[in-house]
C-alpha cells in the first residue's frame, strides 16, 4: 500500500497529539535511549530550564529562551549524545505571597495575619497545586521536550533541603552574617530588596523644593533644596560644602527644625555636599537616604526613623504621623508655606527606584538583615570566565559580567515574608545567642535555654534558583544524575538576569561542587513590536505565544523565534514573517506528500549513504546530495556556535528553493515514467534520502509536523522488519515506537571528485533557467506566452546536460524550444544575459508591444524612482536617524536598496527595448 499524507497539514490536531504520545512514551527522558536500544556516544548533553514563576503565563520571552534550549537539546539528542533537559518552576516568593493574600481579602476578607503563618501558609500550598501549574501546561503547547518526569520546585523537599545545608555552610564559613544597614525597602511588599530588584525610572520629572530652617541664635536662616520635603521630620544635620564662602561662617552653628521641635547642627563635608547643586546646602536624613547613611556615620549623628514598614509616618513625626509619605509631603509643604519659610521650586530630572517586583517607589530604610559576603565568591567566578571555563555568548557579555562582579557588594537574602524557604537561625530570648542549623533547634547551643525562635525572614528567591544546576540533580546527596549531568553543557538566558542569576548560579557552583555549572553561557536579546518596543503587557502590545500558536501552529512560531536570532541583537516580531513560516511548513507537507505519491508499495530504501551514491545518480541527484552536504556541515557549525539565524536561513532556503523549486521539479518527467528504470529508481531513491534528511535536521526546529511525515515514512524504513511498524498515531510494535527525535543526525554522502564536478554542471544549467526567467520577467511577457531560448556556449558538458534535461529546462523557463549554440549573431528583437559559461537569448519579436513596453517601463521607473527618493531623504535626515528606532530605520535602508536594485533592472530592460527601436 502506497503511504499517503492528507492533501492539507492541520496544526491543531497534529501538534496536540504529538505531545501526548511523547510524554506517553516517555520519549524526552534520556532512558529511553537505553530502553529502546539506541547507541549514546560523546559527552553528556544538559541543560536546566530557567525556572519561570510558579504564579506567570507564558510570555513571549519564555517561549524564545525555550525555544532555543529544545532546539539544543533535540540537536544533541539526535546526535547521539545522552541528553538531559530538566524542567522547574521558582516559588516566586514576593509575587506567589501577594497573590494569595489578596485573594484571601477578596474571597474571605481576612488578611494573612488573621490566619497566622502556618495556615497561611497552607493555603499557598493549596493555591500552588491548584493553579501553579498554568505555565507548564502552556509550555507544552510549544513542544519542548524537557524530561517532565525530572520537574523540580525550588521548595520541594530536596531543594530546600540544599537550600538550608548551603546557608548552614557558608554561615560557618564566616560568609553569611546578620547586620544593620541601609536597605531598599518596598513599602507594598513590606520587605527588603536587593539592589538589583530595583528598576530605574529614568528621565522623571520631580520637583527640587527649597525651604528655610531659621538658625537657632536668630541671625539669620540657612535655605535647602530637597526632592523629599516629608523626609524633613528626620533631619539631624545640615550639610555645607567646607570650601563654599557662603556658609562658612554657618559650620557649627546650629538651626531649628519645625514641627518638631529639634535643634541640628550645620556641618561641613566636602564627600556629600556639591557647592553648584541646588543651594549649596543640604539636609541629612541619615535613616532614609544611603548618601546621609554614611554622612551620619562619619559624623556621628543621630539616626531617626520616621516611617513605619508601609512608608506611613510613625510617631517620631508628631502631627504627621499616621499619613502615607506623599500625604505628608503635601501638609509639610503647605505648613511651611504658611510660616512664611517656603522658597521656591523648580523642575528636577531624577531617577526614581521602583519595586521589580510590586512597582512602588523604594523608600531607603535601615533595617537589621542577613547577607552573603560576595568578594570571595567573585574572585573564583570571575577567574573562571577570565580562564575560559565558562564562555559567554555573544563574546561581549563577559563585559558585563566582570564589571558588575569586580563592583559587587555584598547581597541582602532575607526577605520579610512567610512564603519561602525560612532561615534556618534560631535567636535566645535569654542571651542573644543566634543558633543556625540543618535540623530544627529546640534549644539555644550557647546557653542550652529553650526559650528560642527562628528567625521570620525567608531568603530571597534568589538564593535557591542559584543552586538549580546541581540542586535539580539531587545535591547534597550523591546521586546518579549528579555524577552524570554536572556540569550543565549550557544556560540559555536573557541579558537582563545576568548578575540576578547567571552569576550566582556560577559563585555558588564553584563554591559548593567545585566546578563551573556550566560550560556555556548563550545570552540572547528580547523580542520588539514592529516600532521597536519591548513587548509587555504595561506597554499595551503584549503578544500570547499561545494564541500564536493556536492561529499559526507551534512549528511555525518555532521557526519564527529562532529565525529573528541574530546575533547579540534584539528581534522583532512580525506576523508577515510568521505567516511565511506557516506557508513553509505547508511547503515541507506538500513537497513530502508528493514524493510519497511517487513511491512503489514495496519501495526499499538503500541501506546507507555508500549505496546510495552507487546508483545511476544523474546531475541533479548529485547536486542536490552535494548541497545537502553543505547543509549539513553549515547547520553542525552554526548550531553548535549558537548561530541560529543562520541556521535557519540555511535551512529555509535548501528545503524551499534547492529541493523543492530546483530538484523536485527537475526530477518529475523521471519519476513519471512508466517503468522502474534505473533513472527512476535512482530519483526515488536520492529524493527519499534528502527528504527524511530534511525531516531529521528540520525536527529541531519544527518538530510536530516532521514526526507527523516521519510516521508515514517509516513505513517504508521498516519494509526490512527489524523495526516494527508505525504509522501516523505513533502506535509501535513489540519492537517499541520509533519516533523521529530519537533517528541519528543524517550523515555527507561521498562523494567522489568526478560526482562533484558533474554536480556543479546542474548550478551552471540553473544560471541559464535563471537568466531566460529574468529576460521574460523585464520584459513583462505573460505566463502563457512561451519563448525560445539560445544557448551560447563551448561547455559541452553543460550542452549534454541541456539536452538530457530539456523537458525540465523547458518547464522551468516557460519556454518551447531552447537551442545550444557556440556562436550565435543576435538579432534586433533579442534579449541577452550573460552566464558564468556563456550567453542567454531569448528573440522577443512577436512577444511584444516595444512602445507600449516602453511606456509601461519608463512609468514604472518614475514611481520607483519616487520611492526610492524618499526613503533616500528620510535616511539623509539627521534627527530622523537620531529618534527612529532602529527596526524602522533597517525597514527605511531595505527599502531604498530594493528599489535601487528594481531601478537598475527596469533601466536595463528600457536599455534593451531601446535597441530594438
Amino acid at each position: 500500500m502506497t503511504a499517503e499524507l492528507p492533501s492539507r497539514y492541520s496544526h491543531t490536531e497534529t501538534e496536540a497529539r504529538w505531545q501526548e504520545l511523547w510524554e506517553r512514551f516517555g520519549a524526552f527522558s534520556p532512558e529511553f535511549a537505553e530502553k529502546a536500544g539506541l547507541p549514546q556516544t560523546g559527552d553528556p548533553y544538559c541543560i536546566v530550564i530557567p525556572p519561570p514563576n510558579v504564579t506567570g503565563q507564558l510570555h513571549v520571552g519564555h517561549a524564545l529562551n525555550n525555544t532555543i534550549q529544545d532546539v539544543l537539546i533535540r540537536t544533541a539528542r539526535k546526535m547521539g549524545r545522552p541528553t538531559l533537559w530538566v524542567p522547574g518552576v521558582d516559588h516566586a516568593g514576593i509575587a506567589t505571597q501577594a497573590r494569595v493574600e489578596k485573594d484571601l481579602k477578596e474571597k474571605e476578607g481576612v488578611s494573612k495575619h488573621e490566619l497566622g503563618r502556618e495556615e497561611f501558609l497552607k493555603r499557598v500550598w493549596e493555591w500552588k497545586h491548584h493553579f501553579g501549574g498554568v505555565i507548564t501546561k502552556q509550555i507544552r503547547r510549544l513542544g519542548f521536550s524537557v524530561d517532565w518526569n525530572r520537574e523540580r520546585f525550588t521548595m520541594d523537599e530536596g531543594l530546600s533541603r540544599a537550600v538550608r545545608k548551603v546557608f548552614v555552610d557558608l554561615y560557618k564559613e564566616g560568609l553569611i552574617y546578620r547586620d544593620t544597614r541601609m536597605v531598599n525597602w518596598d513599602p507594598e511588599a513590606r520587605t527588603v530588596l536587593s539592589d538589583l530588584e530595583v528598576d530605574y525610572e529614568e528621565g522623571f520629572k520631580g520637583e527640587l523644593w527649597s525651604f528655610a530652617y531659621p538658625l537657632t541664635d536668630g541671625s539669620g536662616e540657612i535655605v535647602v533644596a530637597t526632592t523629599r520635603p516629608e523626609t524633613m521630620l528626620g533631619d539631624t544635620a545640615i550639610a555645607v560644602h567646607p570650601d563654599d564662602a557662603r556658609y562658612k561662617h554657618l559650620i557649627g552653628k546650629t538651626c531649628k527644625l519645625p514641627f518638631v521641635n529639634r535643634e541640628v547642627p550645620i556641618i561641613a563635608d566636602g564627600i556629600l555636599v556639591d557647592p553648584e547643586f541646588g543651594t549649596g546646602a543640604v539636609k541629612v536624613t541619615p535613616a532614609h537616604d544611603p548618601n546621609d547613611f554614611e554622612v551620619g556615620k562619619r559624623h556621628d549623628l543621630e539616626f531617626i526613623t520616621i516611617f513605619d514598614l508601609s512608608a506611613r509616618v510613625n510617631e517620631n513625626g508628631g502631627e504627621f504621623a499616621g499619613m502615607d509619605r506623599y500625604e505628608a509631603r503635601k501638609a509639610i509643604k503647605a505648613k511651611i508655606a504658611d510660616l512664611g519659610l517656603e522658597r521656591g521650586s523648580k523642575e528636577n530630572i531624577m531617577s526614581l527606584g521602583r519595586s521589580q517586583r510590586s512597582g512602588a517607589v523604594v523608600e531607603p530604610m535601615i533595617s537589621t538583615q542577613w547577607f552573603v559576603k560576595v568578594g570571595p565568591l567573585a574572585e573564583e567566578a570571575i577567574a573562571a570566565v577570565e580562564t575560559g571555563k565558562i564562555r559567554f555568548v555573544p563574546d561581549q557579555w563577559k563585559n558585563l559580567f566582570y564589571a558588575w562582579m569586580r563592583d559587587i557588594r555584598d547581597w541582602c537574602i532575607s526577605r520579610q515574608l512567610w512564603w519561602g524557604h525560612q532561615i534556618p537561625a534560631w535567636h535566645c530570648a535569654d542571651c542573644g545567642h543566634t543558633t543556625v542549623s540543618m535540623e530544627d533547634v529546640t534549644s539555644c547551643e550557647h546557653c542550652q535555654s529553650d526559650n528560642v525562635t527562628q528567625d521570620e525572614d525567608v531568603l530571597d528567591t534568589w538564593f535557591s534558583s542559584g543552586l538549580w544546576p546541581f540542586s535539580t540533580l539531587g545535591w547534597p546527596e550523591p546521586t546518579h544524575d549528579l555524577r552524570t549531568w554536572y556540569p550543565n553543557t549550557v544556560l540559555v538566558t536573557a541579558y537582563d538576569i545576568i548578575f540576578f542569576w547567571v552569576a550566582r548560579m556560577i559563585m555558588l557552583g564553584l563554591h559548593f561542587m567545585k566546578d563551573v555549572p556550566f560550560g556555556d553561557v548563550y545570552i540572547h536579546g528580547l523580542m520588539r513590536d514592529e516600532k521597536g518596543r519591548k513587548i509587555s503587557k504595561s506597554l499595551g502590545n503584549n503578544i500570547d505565544p499561545i494564541d500564536v500558536v493556536n492561529d499559526f501552529g507551534a512549528d511555525a512560531y518555532r521557526f519564527f523565534l529562532i529565525a529573528t536570532l541574530t546575533e547579540g541583537k534584539d528581534s522583532t516580531y512580525s506576523e508577515g514573517r510568521l505567516k511565511g513560516y506557516q506557508n513553509f511548513a505547508n511547503k515541507v507537507w506538500n513537497s513530502s506528500r508528493f514524493v510519497f505519491m511517487n513511491l512503489p508499495a514495496d519501495f526499499k530504501p538503500v541501506a546507507d549513504t555508500k549505496a546510495l551514491t552507487s546508483l545511476a545518480l544523474e546531475t541533479e541527484d548529485l547536486w542536490i546530495l552535494k548541497q545537502l552536504n553543505h547543509l549539513l556541515e553549515t547547520l553542525n557549525r552554526t548550531i553548535g556556535n549558537y548561530k541560529f539565524h543562520i541556521a535557519t536561513e540555511e535551512l529555509y532556503a535548501f528545503i524551499w528553493n534547492q529541493f523543492c523549486d530546483w530538484y523536485v521539479e527537475l526530477i518529475k518527467s523521471r519519476l513519471y515514467e512508466k517503468e522502474m528504470t534505473p533513472s527512476k529508481e535512482a530519483a526515488l531513491q536520492t529524493a527519499f534520502y534528502v527528504l527524511r534528511s530534511i525531516l531529521n535536521v528540520l525536527h529541531p526546529f519544527m518538530p510536530h509536523i516532521t514526526e507527523e511525515i516521519f510516521a508515514i515514512q517509516k513505513q517504508y524504513l521498516d519494509n526490512d522488519g527489524q523495526n516494527g511498524k508505525a504509522g501516523p498515531s505513533g502506535e509501535a510494535s513489540d519492537a517499541g515506537p520509533r519516533f523521529l527525535m530519537w533517528e541519528p543526525w543524517p550523515v555527507a554522502a561521498p562523494l567522489s571528485q568526478a560526482q562533484l564536478t558533474e554536480a556543479s554542471v546542474l548550478e551552471v544549467l540553473q544560471e541559464v533557467i535563471t537568466k531566460a526567467r529574468l529576460i521574460r520577467a523585464e520584459a513583462g511577457l505573460a505566463p502563457d506566452r512561451k519563448i525560445r531560448i539560445v544557448v551560447q556556449t563551448t561547455n559541452a558538458e553543460l550542452g549534454r546536460v541541456i539536452q538530457v534535461k530539456e523537458k525540465a529546462v523547458l518547464r522551468l523557463s516557460q519556454a518551447e524550444t531552447i537551442e545550444i549554440t557556440k556562436s550565435h549573431n543576435a538579432g534586433k528583437f533579442e534579449s541577452m544575459e550573460a552566464f558564468s559559461e556563456g550567453e542567454v537569448f531569448v528573440p522577443l519579436e512577436g512577444l511584444l508591444d516595444v512602445a507600449k513596453e516602453k511606456d509601461r517601463l519608463n512609468k514604472e521607473i518614475a514611481k520607483t524612482s519616487q520611492l526610492a527618493e524618499g526613503a533616500r531623504k528620510k535616511l539623509s535626515n539627521a534627527k530622523f536617524v537620531e529618534s527612529a528606532p532602529a527596526d524602522v530605520i533597517e525597514k527605511e535602508k531595505q527599502k531604498l536598496e530594493e528599489a535601487d536594485e528594481k531601478l537598475n533592472s527596469l533601466k536595463k530592460g528600457l536599455e534593451r527595448l531601446a535597441k530594438m527601436g
